[in-house]
């Protein structure tokens, strides 16, 4: 397909951060390496005015906890992101000849821990760009495993970010439609987040007033959305309405986080008519992003592309 980032070209090549020799590709070392080839972001926004709302916070500074064991996708080390407890808003302009009025809060993955923030935030944000989305990587608070409900800060910051996109909070970006897209856990709270019917913390600010829920869904392998021992109910939170937003599914058979999480989602999206698109395929793994890993879990970044155009939201 022309034009697509997921052709395995010398500009892919560039934006997968690999590094060619004599046709064969070599992982890069990570932390530093890994920094250098993340796309600046046009802002960098924080989340809330003051202190976010109460949990609670690591004593470490911020960090990224890649080390030269890390896990490897496509040939390329995945930027780990820990002790984040400034949530901000990390903002990606589209380019301005197939720029939409649809912009996006991408959610990284990492088990409430830590955020997989490059394979799931910025390269995510890269491609968003070149389809026309304003993409806004969200930098939410982990770890949380000290918390009775691990999901509550992130779906707070979640919150909080799409009431400010709404509201002209950020600067320079106006968005008639704004949607979530997660990946595993950042998945599962953006599926708690599109799912809520009430907002998770008391309103700061006049940003606050606009609403919280957003206009569609993206889960890729979203994680822990049925019950452990029923992959067949939806877990009590959440809770499909005539008023749930579109969703989109894209998820992998062998996942170890079983796909019937996202077919359950889904056929309860069925039974209420709401628009959806569920892509269960035959393998992938769990946590592939978007890096180009000559499997089929590769499409899924084209056929959301499809469903996005079909719906009109983007050019």
């Amino acid at each position: 397909m022309k034009n697509t980032p997921h052709a395995l070209t010398a500009r892919s090549l560039m934006f997968l951060g690999l590094i060619v020799f004599t046709g064969t590709l070599q992982a890069e070392k990570p932390a530093a390496v890994a920094a250098a080839n993340t796309a600046s972001p046009d802002a960098i926004v924080n989340v809330w005015p003051s202190e976010p709302p109460a949990w609670t916070a690591p004593s470490e500074a911020e960090k990224d906890t890649s080390d030269e064991n890390s896990r490897q996708v496509a040939g390329k080390y995945v930027t780990r992101i820990g002790n984040v407890s400034t949530p901000q808003l990390y903002v990606y302009h589209p380019k301005a000849d197939v720029k939409s009025d649809t912009a996006i809060v991408v959610c990284p993955g990492g088990g409430y821990s830590i955020l997989a923030w490059d394979l799931e935030g910025t390269e995510i944000a890269e491609w968003l760009q070149e389809i026309g989305v304003t993409a806004i990587v969200l930098k939410y608070r982990v770890p949380t495993r000290s918390e009775d409900e691990n999901w509550k800060p992130a779906v707070q910051d979640i919150q909080r970010a799409i009431s400010m996109v709404r509201s002209g909070a950020v600067e320079g970006v106006s968005a008639k439609r704004v949607g979530v897209l997660g990946f595993s856990a950042g998945g599962n709270a953006s599926a708690r987040s599109a799912t809520a019917s009430k907002r998770f913390y008391d309103a700061v600010d006049e940003h606050d007033s606009a609403n919280y829920v957003p206009d569609f869904a993206v889960l890729v392998y979203p994680a822990w959305l049925v019950e452990k021992d029923d992959n067949s109910t939806l877990i009590d939170d959440i809770q499909v309405t005539e008023k749930t937003p579109p969703m989109f599914f894209a998820h992998a058979r062998d996942d170890r986080i079983s796909c019937l999480g996202s077919v359950t989602l889904f056929t309860e999206l069925q039974k209420h008519g709401i628009n959806a698109a569920l892509h269960v395929f035959g393998s992938g793994g769990h946590g592939f992003g978007s890096r180009p890993n000559d499997q089929q879990t590769d499409a899924w970044p084209e056929l959301l592309t499809l469903w996005m155009r079909d719906l009109k939201w983007i050019k």
